[in-house]
């Protein structure tokens, strides 16, 4: 196991990228295991990288919120990644496995944020600075810090997703109705059913249809808010659901099997599935916080599948290529590394219809 884990490391940060941001590799290694989190205060204990470390992934996606930076000072922000870059833990990860990561609002640079952020730019330019991306990656000329890889050989490709949720995003639209206390249905973001209104951008948009017609057997998409959950209004896909409907069609339309979203945001953590339309059942693994967990979510979700982690938690993607139909097991996992929610799926379960 540590063989093939150092050897996929090695590749993963070597290998020089073709223009599609793929990772390419002379003998790739199948990836089984990819954790990934949310939330995480940079002047508060983190503690749980001990447990993500000790669960050996081979690659960690940071879906967002990954510092709260929350200032338009450039400097301000600088010091709270030269913050995050000091924790131990983090550092023990970085040697252990490739960190891929996106952002949400609090890294991103203010509070529930879009487009309209007006340092933008300058945040961008930090956050890659901090994940060390390469000197030659597209990333540095485009507007957002959207990415893909994929990463395995032919028949066991993996291929990661990360979108960027906050750069081209259209403004919330606030909701006059409140619910009586108690009722599970909080937040205040209504509906924007403007339809110019964009949560990716015209260009990430089209990026993404190039990405899902990548061939590839499994796919993460990681969304830094929840995707398939829709009872709360809090930030997510659904306060545009527009876009959310283009998101489900553009997967239908590709024909793009295999899709799991991960996201975060919300400081607890839950698993949420359902068909939209695809051919197939959609899974949205959310895993939030790091170490700012909030224990007072009681709030209506349809799709859950099974209950909601309100402590500090860690996400988990485990793949059993294995197996004549591999088997995805999507988890929540705890502070001590325990599996506290897992749902489980065959491979062959993530197709459309016609591929079946």
């Amino acid at each position: 196991m540590f063989l093939r884990l150092s050897r996929l490391c090695l590749f993963t940060i070597l290998s020089p990228l073709v223009a599609s941001s793929t990772a390419v590799a002379d003998e790739p290694q199948p990836v089984e295991r990819i954790a990934f989190g949310s939330c995480a205060k940079q002047d508060q204990p983190q503690p749980i990288w001990d447990a993500i470390v000790n669960a050996r992934p081979e690659l960690f996606l940071f879906i967002g919120d990954n510092i709260y930076g929350d200032s338009e000072d450039v400097e301000v922000l600088r010091a709270k990644w030269n913050q995050l870059g000091a924790v131990p833990g983090y550092r023990q990860l970085k040697q252990t496995c490739p960190v891929l990561a996106t952002w949400d609002d609090h890294d991103y640079g203010v509070n529930d944020g879009g487009a309209e952020f007006p340092r933008k730019r300058e945040s961008q330019q930090l956050f890659l600075e901090f994940f060390e991306e390469p000197a030659g990656s597209p990333r540095w000329n485009r507007e957002g810090v959207y990415d893909a890889k994929i990463y395995g050989p032919e028949g066991k490709r993996v291929q990661v997703i990360l979108l960027d949720t906050r750069y081209h995003r259209s403004r919330l639209v606030r909701r006059d109705w409140r619910p009586e206390p108690g009722e599970g249905d909080m937040g205040p973001y209504g509906p924007n059913n403007d339809p110019e209104a964009t949560m990716l951008g015209a260009e990430q948009w089209a990026w993404l249809v190039e990405q899902l017609r990548q061939p590839a057997e499994f796919r993460i998409i990681a969304s830094s808010i929840q995707v398939i959950p829709n009872g709360h209004h809090w930030e997510k896909w659904g306060n545009f659901p527009r876009e959310r409907q283009r998101l489900f069609d553009l997967i239908g339309k590709t024909g793009a099997g295999g899709v799991i979203f991960v996201s975060g945001d919300r400081h607890s953590a839950e698993i949420s599935a359902f068909d939209p339309g695809v051919g197939y059942e959609l899974i949205d693994v959310t895993s939030s916080s790091l170490n700012r967990p909030s224990k007072w979510h009681t709030e209506l979700n349809p799709h859950r599948v099974g209950t909601k982690y309100t402590d500090e938690n860690f996400g988990m993607i485990a793949i059993d290529w294995d197996q004549e139909d591999p088997v995805v097991r999507c988890q929540v996992c705890s502070i001590e590394g325990e599996v506290v929610l897992q749902h489980r799926v065959p491979l062959s379960q993530l197709q459309p219809a016609s591929k079946n």
